[in-house]
């Protein structure tokens, strides 16, 4: 959908940009009331791209006090469900027409590759809006089976204020797979983007506003998360949270929740992936492409990533040998340059972490790391299910290879994890793969091949992986509503009055 520039385009784009600086509330950027300051930084090159305003808590009173008026007064969750999908709809329309300066933004201000922005995250966040748009005007309210004295009608209503906080790894995609189902529904949105990633959401609200979303419905705040994110956890004005990020972060967002107003909270969280590859896998090289795909796409910044392959000893060495094949063709370096299939890791703390878990290490392939902002895809293997290795997110792009020797130990070590996001398992035999994809116990499980399914299908995990809710599907529609009952007596007031 989206073709790719050339080095020298998105460079020229890149130059040429004008880069937002200050929160969007109330339908316009306006300076934040905290009057502080924090540098967006290109990870690519360190060098700052834009002050941003740091936002406060009375920037979060301010804008709670925009988005419940644009609720209360019904200008957004009054409308009509086909005039909001007709917003929505313009506003995909106007991301499409500035996909490049978007991509291009979203590559400078995250160290992305241009090439995942442009083939991937902006073509897939457009569909996200479009298909949440489509379903505005097409889910039902149901009648309960009361019998024939009463009506019982089950209505879904929009939640109210919903606040949003987002990663920084998929910050424009993040940000349409919560506005989506949030819009949709009716309701006013407060976004938090993540410090270091804040310039497309805030460009996103300036397309939104364009489009015909009436003021105060969506309303984004850069800053950090103790000034921003912590006050909005706390606020009594907002009714929800949906948070993706850390697990210890969306454990904060939880204890925030129950020290205020009981708001919901909607978390998707960390992962430990398995890539299961059983004794009768077939068509290796197609295999490996899916393992480096899976553990590798984005840095291994994913949460999905499938960070653990669990092989098994009979395949091991041939799998090894296309994995060390297919890494050739992955290139690191500029993420501007469309060649390059990484880019640089978000920022010199994440870096400093990710390189931390190669002290030691000998890896089996990869490992180079370049400049302080790149790490060549890394595979390690004789790693042990105990091991940091197989146990952490690392968020970057190392893969751990644990070899088993039975489908049972493979499954067994699958779930030996505080996760359960998603999970991977390559076998030619059907049953066998079925089998293990019931027994693993993750939110989503791919059979012989890589992904997270589509925007038709649910995403989020299981154990610390996730709480309250999921992404994606009609099923991210029900965290932005409320269930109402209508109970109507239908009963002949004249019944009681007769004699027998």
């Amino acid at each position: 959908m989206s073709e790719l520039l050339t080095h020298a385009e998105y460079r020229a784009l890149a130059d040429d940009l004008d880069l937002p600086r200050n929160p969007f509330i109330d339908g316009r950027y306006q300076a934040a009331r905290a009057k502080k300051t924090f540098n967006s930084i290109n990870p690519a090159t360190g060098k700052t791209l834009a002050r941003i305003a740091a936002c406060g808590a009375g920037d979060v009173d301010f804008a709670v006090k925009k988005a419940r008026e644009a609720f209360a007064d019904g200008r957004w969750s009054r409308l009509h469900p086909a005039e909001r999908k007709a917003i929505l709809v313009r506003l995909a329309k106007l991301m499409r027409r500035n996909r490049h300066e978007l991509a291009v933004m979203e590559s400078l201000d995250s160290g992305k590759p241009v090439r995942d922005c442009a083939l991937i995250d902006l073509p897939e966040a457009m569909e996200c809006l479009l298909w949440h748009a489509e379903a505005a005007d097409k889910i039902y309210d149901q009648s309960a089976p009361v019998g024939d004295d009463a009506m019982a009608m089950v209505v879904r209503e929009p939640i109210g204020v919903v606040g949003c906080v987002l990663p920084w790894n998929f910050p424009l995609l993040m940000a349409a797979w919560k506005l989506g189902p949030a819009l949709a529904a009716g309701n006013s949105v407060i976004l938090k983007p993540a410090e270091q990633t804040s310039l497309t959401a805030l460009r996103l609200a300036e397309l939104a506003f364009e489009a015909g979303l009436p003021r105060g419905v969506l309303n984004v705040l850069p800053g950090l998360g103790p000034d921003v994110g912590e006050p909005m956890g706390r606020h009594p004005g907002i009714d929800m949270i949906s948070f993706t990020g850390s697990t210890d972060t969306g454990r904060r967002f939880l204890a925030y929740a129950a020290e205020s107003n009981l708001k919901k909270i909607v978390l998707e969280c960390g992962g430990k992936n398995p890539a299961v590859v059983l004794d009768d896998a077939e068509d290796l090289d197609r295999v490996a492409e899916h393992v480096v795909n899976g553990a590798f796409w984005n840095m291994g910044e994913n949460c999905s990533a499938s960070s653990r392959l669990i092989v098994h000893e009979k395949v091991k060495d041939g799998l090894m040998k296309r994995i060390a094949a297919r890494l050739r063709d992955w290139k690191t370096g500029d993420p501007l340059d469309p060649k390059h299939h990484l880019g640089a890791l978000v920022d010199k703390e994440h870096f400093k972490k990710v390189t931390g878990y190669l002290k030691g290490r000998k890896p089996a392939l990869g490992g180079q790391v370049v400049d302080g902002r790149y790490v060549h895809p890394t595979v390690i293997d004789g790693v042990k299910p105990g091991d940091r290795l197989a146990r952490d997110e690392i968020f970057g792009p190392l893969l751990a290879v644990i070899t088993v020797r039975s489908t049972a130990e493979a499954i067994a070590v699958a779930n030996d994890t505080d996760y359960g996001l998603a999970a991977s398992v390559f076998s030619a035999n059907g049953r066998q793969a079925l089998r293990a994809a019931r027994e693993i116990r993750a939110g989503t499980v791919t059979v012989n091949c890589y992904g997270e399914g589509d925007i038709t299908t649910p995403f989020g995990g299981y154990k610390q992986s996730g709480f309250g809710g999921r992404d994606n599907s009609l099923h991210a529609h029900d965290q932005y509503t409320e269930l109402k009952t209508i109970w109507i007596d239908l009963s002949d007031p004249r019944a009681g009055d007769l004699v027998d």
